[in-house]
């Protein structure tokens, strides 16, 4: 019968290992079943399953591998695998896989044991941990962002659950966690749509506006009881558009110059466009700024409200459908049909209330700084770091960009 051999060989890393180990096991004629390598600071960690035939004993494989391995000073373990315990293993490995992303600042020990407490209780086993941000300075300081993904398989007994937990020491720890399902879909996304205010751009601009005709703090107030839930959209949109008429159209010139963009907004779309990626912005603000951000980003797709003016002067209306909650979804879906890609190809990035029914319409919907209502409503959110981080949350690897 053939023999089930495990092979765990550890040293300092050095070009051509992988050739020398399986060249020798290839005089043999051995069956790799599993195989997997990392290396950690010139470190390597190298691990095999293999399958000896009956025609080839055991005995002059594993000499001839330990011989060669000391003369290389690698350190080596052969472990001997039962055929039960393979297939316990192999049936193992076709439970579902999700990915967990852990986002920070800087990655500390404590978050790494949190996160992994949690997904040990929730029965998912840890299956590879990879770091897909650049390696950081010994100067914290100097670290913009850094991730760690978690491969884990298993079967959760409670989704929602699970992903409370995670919302929940996100919270304490202020870092971000995002938790879904390795599938297909996930490093084949071909569509992003922002919401442009608070999302792509620090400000609310119907606030701007309301600043400039001397009603700002009627208006503020109005917007954050919208984007907290508490007000209809439309309605609340309605309310805030009647106090700026007889606003000067002079002044959107200077509103959309000094608006600032997002933390890590250029650099996204950057590196989406990069990749071939179309962008799309779906806001209940104004199509005037958001042409502006198009010309300045090259976004694909806009869709906002025409904000009405006669004579020099802002009538307190606008022109057309208003660009509320269900019209972004049903725009999220349009753009989807139009490029040829199925709705788990789309991402959705939005931080208010209007925001949710586009998120959940997405394969990835993502709240962005998002209020409380929203946060806890979304399937992923980033409240600690800036837009690109999304980048890591489709597998990207920062080296990739060099």
């Amino acid at each position: 019968m053939s023999e089930l051999v495990l092979i765990n060989v550890s040293g300092r890393d050095k070009p051509g290992l992988t050739s020398e180990i399986t060249g020798i096991m290839g005089q043999y004629d051995v069956r790799i079943l599993d195989i997997g390598q990392a290396v950690i600071h010139d470190h390597l960690t190298w691990g095999i399953l293999i399958e000896i035939p009956d025609a080839s004993k055991s005995s002059p494989v594993i000499r001839d591998l330990l011989f060669r391995l000391h003369a290389l000073d690698l350190q080596v373990r052969f472990a001997p695998i039962t055929e039960a315990e393979y297939q316990t293993w192999a049936a193992a490995r076709n439970r579902a896989c999700y990915i967990v992303t852990l986002l920070s600042r800087d990655i500390k020990a404590e978050q790494i044991a949190r996160v992994s407490a949690i997904t040990a209780r929730h029965g998912l086993n840890i299956d590879n941990i990879t770091r897909l941000s650049a390696r950081p300075s010994l100067n914290p300081a100097e670290n913009r962002i850094a991730c760690v993904e978690f491969s884990v398989r298993g079967t959760p007994s409670d989704l929602e659950q699970l992903r409370a937990d995670f919302l929940h020491i996100a919270g304490e720890m202020n870092v971000d966690i995002a938790f879904q399902e390795d599938s297909i879909f996930r490093r084949n996304r071909r569509l992003v749509v922002f919401d442009m205010d608070s999302t792509l751009i620090e400000a609310e601009v119907i606030d701007e506006l309301a600043l400039e005709a001397g009603v700002g703090k009627q208006v503020a107030e109005i917007t954050e009881r919208a984007m907290q839930g508490e007000l209809d959209f439309s309605q609340s949109f309605a309310e805030r558009l009647a106090l700026l008429k007889g606003l000067d159209e002079a002044v959107l010139e200077g509103i959309a110059s000094r608006l600032r963009l997002t933390e890590g907004a250029e650099h996204l779309i950057s590196r989406l466009k990069s990749l071939g990626y179309r962008t799309a912005i779906l806001s209940g603000g104004f199509t005037y700024f958001a042409r502006h951000l198009q010309r300045k980003l090259g976004i694909d797709y806009i869709y906002a409200n025409e904000l009405e003016v006669e004579n020099g002067k802002v009538t307190g209306q606008v022109s057309g459908q208003i660009v509320d909650g269900k019209r972004k979804a049903e725009l999220l879906l349009e753009i989807a049909e139009r490029e040829h890609i199925s709705r788990e190809q789309v991402i959705a990035v939005g931080d208010g209330a209007n925001d949710l029914p586009m998120l959940s319409q997405a394969g990835l919907g993502v709240a962005f700084r998002a209020k409380p209502l929203v946060k806890e409503s979304a399937r992923h959110s980033i409240s600690t770091l800036g837009l690109d981080a999304i980048l890591f949350l489709i597998g990207y690897r920062e080296n990739e960009e060099h």
